[in-house]
């Protein structure tokens, strides 16, 4: 679905590359995420592959043809999702959904239905002005779903979003995957990379340094130990064991059988901690 080569581009008198000779490649079905801090490159590398940034060098490919080589057309295969909402805000949710649509020349959704998976259909008759941040989050999402293209782009699609609405909209892009859509996500939260991604690619200073699914970076980068808290009655202790050899461990089986269990955990490293350590520079 996306194929990038030694991708690079700088804008205009700018002293470093914005992204330097980037390679990585998107299959079809993944939910493929780029993560890193504030300008590490991921926006700059969205906008080539979305056709809105030219100039670069290298190769950046969507749905087999070279973004550059693209027309107007392009914009019928994907979805986008953009950071910051961008609507009429003189009209209501219904009536931005509808002019969208109608610049689509493939069939598209209904605008009702679309409010109602974001819980947006009370409100649809209201102007955009009106909406808080959240709702507006909420209506730019799904303005990418109208034409149900088979490939999408979304920035930072749960910022600024409360749990419950920011969970209505991971299940939206799961279930765009079950159905064999393919996401490119760009994000700096790495909880949600982690929920939703097959696979991440850190970047930072416009490269990229690791490409992996987000399971495999935590068996690598992650202690291979569990952590038992045990005790009652206010009483609190926690030991910690060697994973490997864990069930012939007779500390471990006499404590477990003994003690009153709180938590056994196995000493996961987090995908922000592991960004940390691949590349040396926090996400914030």
């Amino acid at each position: 679905m996306i194929e990038v080569d030694t991708l690079s581009f700088s804008y205009p008198g700018g002293q470093t590359h914005a992204v330097d000779e980037i390679r990585f490649s998107v299959a079809p079905g993944e939910i493929f995420g780029f993560l890193g801090p504030s300008g590490a490159g991921k926006s700059t590398t969205q906008k080539i592959l979305i056709g809105l940034l030219r100039g670069y060098t290298g190769s950046a490919a969507v749905l087999g043809r070279e973004v550059a080589a693209w027309g107007r057309d392009f914009y019928e295969e994907i979805g986008v999702g953009f950071e910051l909402p961008n609507h009429f805000l003189k009209l209501t949710g219904l009536e931005n959904l509808a002019h969208f649509a109608s610049l689509y020349r493939r069939p598209t959704r209904d605008p009702r239905e679309l409010l109602a998976l974001v819980g947006l259909e009370a409100d649809g008759r209201r102007r955009v002005g009106q909406y808080s941040k959240g709702m507006r989050m909420r209506l730019n999402f799904v303005r990418a779903l109208l034409h149900d293209p088979p490939l999408y782009f979304f920035d930072e699609p749960t910022a600024g979003l409360d749990p419950v609405n920011g969970r209505k909209i991971k299940d939206l892009i799961l279930g765009l995957r079950a159905a064999g859509r393919t996401i490119f996500l760009t994000t700096h939260d790495m909880a949600v990379a982690d929920e939703l991604c097959d696979r991440v690619a850190f970047i930072v200073d416009g490269r990229i340094t690791t490409i992996d699914s987000p399971q495999n970076l935590k068996l690598a980068h992650g202690r291979r130990t569990v952590v038992v808290r045990y005790g009652e009655n206010g009483r609190r202790a926690e030991r910690e064991f060697p994973l490997d050899g864990l069930g012939h461990d007779a500390a471990f089986l006499e404590l477990i059988q003994r003690e009153h269990l709180q938590t056994i955990h196995t000493q996961e490293a987090t995908l922000e901690e592991i960004f940390i350590q691949v590349t040396g520079r926090s996400l914030r």
